[in-house]
């Protein structure tokens, strides 16, 4: 069995005192596809079934981790492949390469933190936005086992029924902060993924039409909706330089 390991960002690296930092999920956010909806609906069991898991998981009758595990276990695609075929179907939100630039030109850490594949964002956003990209934005992610006839499954980051709870990731990256620094938190989402993340930041930005919207509104829980990164960059520049306040881009229901 051989595990191919990418080139991880440290997450021991100090994080300092920014005035601000970019959390956010990869698939379905970042990118206009979920990379692992994609591969089981074209690859795997199909549409119907995933959707299906997906209401269990939403409505907490299944866990993320069991749903997550049998929709990726219906592809029986070697992992080079399920790459390549992704690199020729996944497109990038049309907002992200000009946030991902103001907050580098600010010094904002943008942190994907996903449940997905690493070895898969990777790929991505090297295609996507670039090969320096890798550089500046810290992944923190499940990783693939790949065996040597190509035959692959998830790793998962923790024990918890997400396979990787995104609130103790993001605890984590606060505890790399210097002692007295306190950045504004912004979180980027859209589904059943990001439910762990929902409360663990300042302002939650949930992509319109999609699952965290209908978890939000359920749980009452503050957030706005954006339909690309353009939305979300207008909002966080707005916020940052004290033109308005967090509570003013806070949807309630």
């Amino acid at each position: 069995m051989t595990q191919l390991e990418p080139v991880s960002n440290s997450e021991s690296k100090p994080l300092g005192s920014p005035k601000a930092i970019l959390f956010t999920d990869w698939d379905g956010t970042v990118t206009l596809q979920d990379s692992n909806d994609y591969l089981t609906d074209h690859l795997g069991f199909g549409y119907e079934k995933r959707r299906a898991i997906n209401d269990l998981m939403l409505d907490d009758k299944l866990s993320f981790r069991d749903g997550f595990h049998e929709m990726l276990e219906s592809i029986n695609v070697p992992f080079d492949k399920c790459i390549q075929y992704l690199l020729d179907n996944v497109q990038l939100d049309p907002g992200f390469k000009d946030t991902y630039h103001y907050c580098y030109e600010n010094d904002i850490p943008v942190i994907v933190i996903s449940s997905g594949m690493e070895q898969i964002i990777r790929a991505l956003l090297i295609s996507l936005v670039g090969e320096n990209a890798i550089n500046n934005i810290e992944i923190i992610s499940n990783k693939a086992v790949v065996k040597d006839d190509g035959s692959w499954y998830i790793q998962y980051r923790d024990d918890t029924s997400f396979g990787h709870d995104k609130s103790l990731s993001i605890k984590a990256c606060l505890n790399r902060l210097d002692k007295d620094a306190n950045p504004i938190l912004f979180y980027c989402g859209d589904g059943v993924s990001d439910l762990s993340a929902a409360r663990e930041t300042n302002l939650l930005y949930a992509r319109r039409g999609k699952d965290l919207v209908t978890y939000c509104k359920r749980e009452n829980i503050p957030f706005k909706q954006f339909d690309s990164f353009e939305d979300i960059l207008s909002s966080v520049k707005s916020i940052v330089s004290g033109e308005s306040k967090l509570e003013d881009h806070m949807e309630k229901y």
